[in-house]
């Protein structure tokens, strides 16, 4: 029997929501104002029975989660939030998409109080609440006890066609379905319309049929405008199903009440003004009043607010109880709730000397991970099925998986994301927003390259996921130019606030390792090699965590070579090839382009200095080298299939034509004569 109790306040409510997304739209003269206004009963029903927040303390740790994975419907949320008393006023959405405003166009975390996830590219939000609901099941797993129901929390996703067409969403729902997460649901608004119009041009399949088939539990509501019960009943059914995902198709109109609804006129268009008075008009507002929210509704969501403040208060006694009868596991949830990592984890981190083995990076991140996993329980991730290539899962470490399945537990640290590299990406950005966790995931570099979306989120929202990259060039040799990546290191070094490491031996990765762990707000992406690579001389972890340091070290020198990764051992043989002829050759490996940057000029200008030319190399494209050479010497396009010393024999990437390449550069400067200046002395 349906528990669903009628509120005097909730057609008020509704009505509020749908003339204030028409108000703010139009104020703009951008946005969508049909979703909004379409999914207002929906949302009104969700916030107003179920959610659980505190609009005082937005970081409550066991607040439930909302994702508008349809960001452009953000109209919707930022009324929501400025109704439940977020630090979003009436002038906050009167300046809609305006500059500098706290309403930007798509939401956007860390930029508007309440938002969770920045949401905007289609599909994205819906894996990043898998993300979201996975962090809750593991930390819920580890930390609760008998008694103390600590982290219980649901997260909820409003969701549309746009989303659901997307490749990520499909992963991630896959991947959710088999993990059980009994913990996520999702709304579903079947409205019918996209940008290209009635989504019978695209889009017909039976999204119910297809969830199900994920494992999913599927519910309907067909009349999302005004059904207040159903929507409420369907989201109650939601919650009580512990073993399954749950969406909702919502069927609504959208744009309800204007006189374009459930056209697609209404989508990203503001309605004209007489539309938007007869809309008004229609729900009794007075027709010529502007961004209005009458008393009822405002006390209704500052109930909603209270009951959450309530809430909250209540778990905080409980989190206090829990804290005396479990003293150890208290004191590491406050700690990770924090975001501190556990003091002294960097002692754990291996140390090499030159006359170590040499070994592949891949091979190096492994033992790495071995030996700070112990130390740091926040790590949790795993492999897009690559797991034996990447040499990511740590012996003795559980699966993260349902128990029913008897693959591993919910407290388990590993998660096998199967070939899903993009909802990988989305999925590990939830986790990070949960908090408490820091997540690693693994591919081949190459396949990064599928994950771009959710990689260039990482940076825009400050993410800290640890991409482990393998197979990173070249020098994975027989898979061929499918396999090999060329443009990915540019492409990724290009992304603001990411930091791609390309370690060149031992202690680089060391240094990888450390600077990604203690950048709680930036995401690295670790590129990492097949092939075996020496130690080198006067690399340590300090030199390799400033991005950048002198390996070999010449006075007067005729040459400088900057490299990265397995090609700075390259440089030093043809250093030393030169050096039996005479030339003096300094040797400078760039592990970090970003990390470098972040140093001081002066010593900046110490590694890359003026006085003589400097030559890249680099077994991957030139592009972006320019800044820190005179020449550049790379692939010239892609790569090819064979044994990896062959590939790279090919393509002159070796120490006998390296040195060839440096005397020819050695020659031309000093035939051309004058000063030569640093690349690094810029006047901007």
């Amino acid at each position: 029997m349906s528990q669903f109790t009628p509120e005097k306040t909730d057609y008020v409510s509704i009505a509020t929501i749908r003339t204030l997304a028409a108000d703010i739209v139009a104020k703009s003269n951008s946005g969508h104002p049909g979703a909004p206004m379409g999914m207002a009963p929906a949302a009104h029903v969700l916030f107003s029975r179920f959610f659980n927040a505190n609009p005082k303390n937005t970081k409550w740790f066991n607040r439930d989660r909302f994702v508008l994975s349809n960001g452009h419907a953000c109209a919707l949320q930022y009324i929501l939030l400025h109704l439940l008393g977020y630090k979003l006023s009436m002038d906050d959405l009167k300046a809609f998409r305006q500059i500098d405003s706290k309403t930007p166009g798509h939401p956007e975390a860390g930029h508007t109080d309440g938002v969770e996830v920045t949401t905007g590219p289609l599909g994205q939000g819906f894996a990043n609440g898998v993300g979201l609901a996975i962090a809750q099941a593991h930390l819920g797993a580890v930390y609760n006890r008998d008694g103390f129901d600590l982290i219980n929390n649901y997260t909820y996703v409003f969701t549309g066609d746009g989303c659901l067409m997307e490749g990520v969403a499909s992963e991630a729902a896959s991947l959710a379905g088999h993990l059980q997460l009994g913990n996520l649901i999702v709304v579903y608004d079947d409205n019918h319309i996209s940008i290209d119009g009635d989504t019978a041009v695209a889009f017909t399949e039976n999204v119910e049929q297809r969830f199900l088939a994920y494992g999913w539990q599927v519910l309907h509501v067909d009349n999302g405008d005004s059904d207040l019960k159903g929507i409420y009943d369907a989201i109650a059914e939601g919650r009580k199903e512990k073993a399954k995902p749950t969406i909702v198709r919502l069927r609504t109109t959208i744009g309800f009440g204007s006189k374009q609804q459930g056209t697609h006129g209404v989508h990203g268009s503001p309605l004209k003004a007489d539309d938007i008075q007869a809309l008004k008009t229609k729900f009794g507002f007075q027709p010529d009043e502007k961004f209005v929210v009458p008393r009822e509704t405002y006390d209704t969501y500052a109930a909603i607010a209270s009951r959450g403040a309530s809430l909250e208060n209540e778990w905080t006694s409980l989190l206090s109880s829990y804290g005396k009868k479990y003293p150890n596991e208290h004191a590491e949830l406050i700690r990770r709730i924090s975001g501190e990592l556990p003091h002294g984890w960097e002692k754990t981190l291996p140390v090499y000397k030159p006359s170590d083995a040499a070994q592949a990076s891949r091979k190096l991140s492994e033992i790495v991970l071995t030996a700070i996993t112990p130390a740091l329980p926040d790590l949790l991730g795993g492999s897009a099925d690559l797991t034996g290539s990447n040499l990511t899962k740590v012996k003795g470490t559980t699966d993260f998986q349902p128990p029913s399945t008897k693959l591993g537990t919910y407290a388990g640290t590993y998660i096998r994301f199967g070939v899903r590299e993009h909802a990988m990406g989305a999925i590990a950005n939830g986790l990070h927003a949960y908090g408490g966790i820091v997540p690693f995931v693994a591919t081949f570099l190459n396949f990064v390259s599928y994950a771009a979306g959710a990689v260039r989120l990482s940076a825009l929202s400050g993410h800290q996921v640890i991409w482990v990259a393998t197979h990173d060039s070249i020098g994975l040799g027989e898979d061929g130019p499918t396999h090999q990546p060329i443009e990915t290191a540019i492409h990724l070094r290009a992304i603001p606030n990411l930091d791609f490491w390309r370690p060149a031996d031992g202690n680089e990765t060391s240094a990888a390792y450390l600077v990604a762990l203690q950048s709680s707000h930036t995401p690295s992406v670790l590129s990492l090699s097949r092939q075996n690579l020496p130690n080198l001389e006067n690399s340590t972890i300090e030199h390799a965590s400033k991005g950048g340091y002198v390996i070999h070290e010449e006075e007067g020198e005729d040459l400088t070579i900057v490299s990265a990764g397995s090609e700075v051992s390259i440089a030093v043989e043809a250093a030393g090839k030169l050096k039996s002829e005479g030339y003096k050759i300094r040797i400078v490996s760039l592990p970090c382009w970003s990390v470098f940057d972040r140093q001081s000029q002066e010593y900046k200008l110490s590694i890359l200095r003026s006085g003589a030319p400097i030559l890249s190399l680099e077994a991957l494209s030139t592009a972006g080298w320019q800044k820190y050479s005179h020449e550049q010497y790379g692939l010239p396009a892609w790569g090819a299939s064979g044994p990896y010393q062959k590939v790279y024999e090919k393509f002159g990437i070796t120490g006998s034509n390296i040195a060839v390449v440096s005397k020819k550069v050695i020659t031309f400067y000093k035939k051309k004569g004058g000063e030569v200046v640093s690349p690094m002395v810029k006047a901007l």
